[in-house]
């Protein structure tokens, strides 16, 4: 509910003897009461709320001539069924001049065909209410529409929607019927279309178009196709080759398709029985010529070939037909076949020619293959009794036959001879030709050798050179960005590890540039930090800054709502950040540092900095304004209305700015929902960039170590045991935002301590699917949440995973059952029951891996603990289910052997 007031207000200096008790503002509360009263409720200021203590803005007048009338409004969350409102004067000269007590709603709207009924807003201006709209006459629901009533009485983000039924086309946001001789098909937004040729439509809202006499149209056929008629029959039928058992027919397609361009032929054979053979087929080939084997000599054979199409089962098909004599049979056939081995890969075939007085021998076909793949034979035609057979595969049994070509045509092929290659090499020649290629290969491997050398030896140099110029820079221009207050290192008891090797390939490049362009520069690295602010930030005149209200508070001061107004630019919103008058000089300069950090982004999905304030008191940090607030309340105060589609949209733009952060080689150490802000149009932008911040707040799980505080439940496991921060570590910190985004901004692990945290994460446990969470999305949180942080996704990755899941919505539809379990948990099954490795596998359903286990020596199960994804591709299993379940069960029993032999913790 809304208040406007209209008022007006003398000048205090009208009383200069009053100077003290006049005051130029007043009070403005409000009073819920669910039974209504004849008389207002009495005056008693704790029962009261203050909305807002108002001055005038606009000015106040200082003569009785002059009146200024000043218009507030203001907003107020109703929870009961009344109010009163009440204005208290403290001493100002005031005049009520008007009040409207009014409520702002959507208006009523038809949108995707889909009606909308007049919506009242939220209780609060950034609260968003969800509409679901009813399906407008003749229309079908696609997906459910859904609208959002802002709370400035506009609507955004459409969902859903209707279409038109089958026989209706779109016209304005009606459906209406298809014409007669037109047609729709199926529900969409498409128009009717006009029957397609030889077909027609006699009613209005028609579905399909039904086909002419005589014209049809094929079962897979589309409705939008015309209808077509069978081919005629194939013309010109005659044979191109006809011996003793074969014959080659050929022929020319029909002189009319039909209308279709899918013609196929169909050879019947009135004589033939079943052992003849049809080359390439019987039916259904597109081949304009068929090889009938397989038949008898001198025997008539009459042949019928059909010309068919789609539509040839509604109606007789068209066919040519022709009769043939086949020849007499002709006993050409080869004898004595020898074979002998030239090469591992080469055989020399001989043979006699047939004892035929009455006919000459034209050539010679030989036919070889490998045993059991005799339909898959080679063959080789030759005018000579002999013939050399190259290329074939070492140590393979090959079959070879031989037939003889005559005036009378093919004879029959010799009997099968089996002759295995590579058993009798021709040694000489092979070791000849090794003795020849040795000096070559040995020279190349030389050359080679000698470059690899040369090349190492550079970049050992490049390195060293490299590392020197770092280590002469402050630790955030390197490789991680690690706390420090110069003490020794103390680590977490519960992850006490070997030191990890920082990972450089997920934050820089290979060789640190630390000149590059595009790259972040840290503040802390300059002598006067006064510099970087002035280098990277732009002071703004106080002048062009109006503060309105305060709407939160900072660990520096106070965070208010209000306008920028530059020279020659257009006013817009801004938040401010203000730094309280009593700071230290270190506040003041941890303040500014954040706004130098900030200057150097420029990015849609990363806070804007428009300037600061530092010439003049407060100091001040300007930045774009985000109506929605921090991620992490919009969402609780949202919980469910969104769609997944539109949760993954704005993981994609966090990705996005995190991908462009990580690319500058900026680590932000801090990413959680707490620290995204989301704008009017849901879009969301990462902020808080304070690199030494004190975090106050307890219940955000700051967990205290040596040298800094560090926010367990969204910190990698590496980053709190040693206190370095890579884009892997934020990769981890994103899979936990993510996990907050799905659950609508619950708690990550609840209300668990954050040593339980810790010693739960050590021992392989990772956070559930929230509810009705697609497994795709929480696959992809668990492969940010990977111990080896080498194996973790980078944002790229991650954007590039998250734009294919939207563009394929389908892949969304599939939610997650939440398997994964604390391996400490009492009902997990118990891993270290398990005695023998094969006993372990079998009960794991994975018994078909005991004999690669086996050979590679595991035969224990203190050895099955310490095998790793990469040993496990080692060993054969390269299934990426089967990986994650032997990887999942030696994580659990890990983590059960060590609650064994420590003291028990349990979650």
């Amino acid at each position: 509910m809304y208040i406007e007031v209209k008022f007006s207000m003398r000048d205090c200096n009208l009383f200069p003897g009053m100077a003290l008790s006049c005051k130029e503002t007043f009070s403005l509360l409000y009073y819920e009461f669910d039974a209504a009263t004849k008389e207002p409720p009495p005056w008693e200021p704790d029962s009261y709320k203050l909305i807002d203590r108002i001055a005038a803005d606009e000015g106040r007048f200082t003569s009785t001539s002059e009146v200024i009338i000043n218009t507030e409004v203001r907003s107020v969350p109703i929870t009961k069924k009344g109010v009163y409102f009440a204005f208290r004067d403290q001493g100002a000269c005031l005049s009520l001049i008007a009040i409207k007590v009014f409520y702002i709603t959507c208006p009523s709207v038809t949108l995707n065909f889909a009606y909308f009924p007049e919506t009242p807003t939220g209780h609060e201006l950034p609260a968003i209410v969800s509409a679901e709209g009813q399906c407008v006459a003749n229309t079908a629901v696609v997906d459910t529409p859904r609208l959002l009533c802002k709370g400035d009485g506009n609507w955004t983000l459409p969902s859903g929607g209707c279409k038109c039924n089958p026989g209706y086309e779109p016209v304005d946001q009606s459906c209406q019927l298809c014409s007669p001789g037109m047609y729709k098909e199926k529900v969409g937004d498409e128009l009717c279309m006009p029957c397609p040729l030889h077909s027609s439509a006699s009613f209005s809202g028609s579905v399909d178009c039904q086909c002419e006499n005589n014209f049809y149209r094929a079962p897979k056929d589309p409705k939008s196709w015309p209808c077509t008629e069978p081919p005629s029959q194939p013309l010109n039928l005659s044979e191109t080759f006809v011996d003793q058992s074969s014959v080659l027919l050929s022929w020319l397609p029909p002189k009319f398709l039909g209308g279709r361009n899918d013609t196929f032929y169909r050879v019947v054979c009135d004589k033939c029985g079943s052992t003849v053979a049809y080359i390439p087929s019987q039916q259904g080939f597109t081949d304009t010529k068929v090889t009938v084997t397989g038949l008898s000599p001198v025997t008539s054979y009459n042949f019928k070939v059909y010309a068919e199409n789609g539509v040839s089962s509604f109606t007789k098909s068209m066919f040519a037909e022709i009769t043939i004599t086949t020849e007499a049979s002709v006993p050409s056939v080869v004898s004595n076949v020898r074979i002998k081995p030239l090469k591992s890969s080469e055989m020399l075939l001989e043979w006699d020619a047939p004892d035929d007085p009455f006919s000459d021998t034209e050539n010679y076909e030989l036919r070889y293959f490998p045993k059991g793949h005799e339909r898959n034979g080679s063959t080789l035609t030759t005018t000579k009794l002999e013939a050399v057979i190259r290329n074939l595969k070492e140590e393979t049994l090959y079959g070879f036959q031989v037939r003889a070509k005559t005036t009378h045509g093919w004879g029959d092929y010799s009997k099968v001879i089996y002759k295995m290659t590579g058993a009798k090499l021709a040694t000489r020649e092979l070791v000849t030709d090794e003795q020849v290629q040795v000096p070559m290969i040995v020279g190349v491997a030389i050359t080679v050798l000698v470059l690899v050398i040369v090349v190492i030896v550079i970049i050992v140099l490049y390195i060293r050179k490299s590392s020197d110029e770092c280590n002469k820079k402050q630790p955030s221009d390197c490789d991680t960005l690690e706390y420090r207050n110069g003490e020794g290192k103390k680590l977490v008891p519960a992850l006490v590890h070997p030191p990890i090797v920082p990972t450089a390939w997920l934050t820089t490049p290979l060789f640190t540039q630390c000149g590059a362009s595009r790259a972040y520069i840290d503040p802390h690295t300059y002598e006067d930090p006064n510099q970087a602010v002035r280098e990277f930030t732009k002071e703004i005149d106080a002048s062009h800054i109006t503060i309105e209200s305060i709407i939160g508070g900072g660990e520096f001061g106070d965070v208010c709502k209000g306008r920028l107004k530059l020279p020659c630019q257009t006013e817009v919103t801004v938040a401010i950040k203000t730094l309280k008058p009593s700071s230290s000089d270190k506040a003041r300069m941890d303040f500014l540092t954040e706004a130098s950090i900030m200057g150097q982004f420029d990015h849609p999905n990363v806070i804007y900095l428009q300037g600061v304030v530092t010439k003049s008191n407060p100091v001040m940090i300007i930045t774009e304004f985000m109506e929605n607030g921090s991620l992490d309340t919009f969402l609780r105060a949202n919980d469910g209305k969104f769609q997944v589609i539109q949760l993954v949209g704005m993981l994609r733009g966090i990705a996005a700015g995190m991908q462009y952060l990580a690319e500058m080689n900026y680590v932000h150490r801090d990413l959680a929902a707490r620290n995204v802000l989301v704008n009017g149009n849901l879009i969301c932008k990462i902020a808080d960039f304070g690199l030494s911040r004190e975090i106050e707040s307890a219940t955000e799980g700051a967990y205290t170590t040596r040298g800094g505080k560090i926010p367990v439940r969204w910190t990698a496991p590496e980053a709190i045991a040693y206190r370095k921060f890579t884009s892997a570590s934020d990769v981890w910190s994103f899979g936990i935002v993510f996990w907050e985004v799905m659950s609508y901004g619950e708690r990550p692990y609840w209300n668990w301590s954050n040593q339980d945290v810790i010693k739960s994460i050590e021992k392989g446990y990772r956070l559930p699917a929230p509810m009705d969470c697609p497994e795709a999305l929480h696959q992809l949180m668990l492969d940010c949440w990977q111990k080896e942080r080498a194996h973790r996704p980078t944002f790229a990755v991650i954007v590039k995973t998250l734009d294919k899941l939207m563009r394929c919505p389908e892949s969304l539809k599939k939610i997650a059952q939440n398997r994964h379990q604390n391996p400490l948990d009492p009902n997990a099954p118990d891993m270290t029951q398990f005695k023998t490795v094969d006993e372990w596998l079998d009960g794991i359903k994975m018994a078909r891996y005991q004999e690669n286990f086996q050979q590679a020596g595991i035969t224990t199960m203190d050895a099955v603990t310490r095998i790793t994804l990469k040993d496990l591709t080692a060993l054969g299993v390269t299934l990426v289910g089967h990986q994650k379940k032997i990887i999942n069960s030696i994580q659990t029993m890990r983590a059960q052997l060590n609650a064994n032999m420590s003291e028990g913790f349990l979650v």
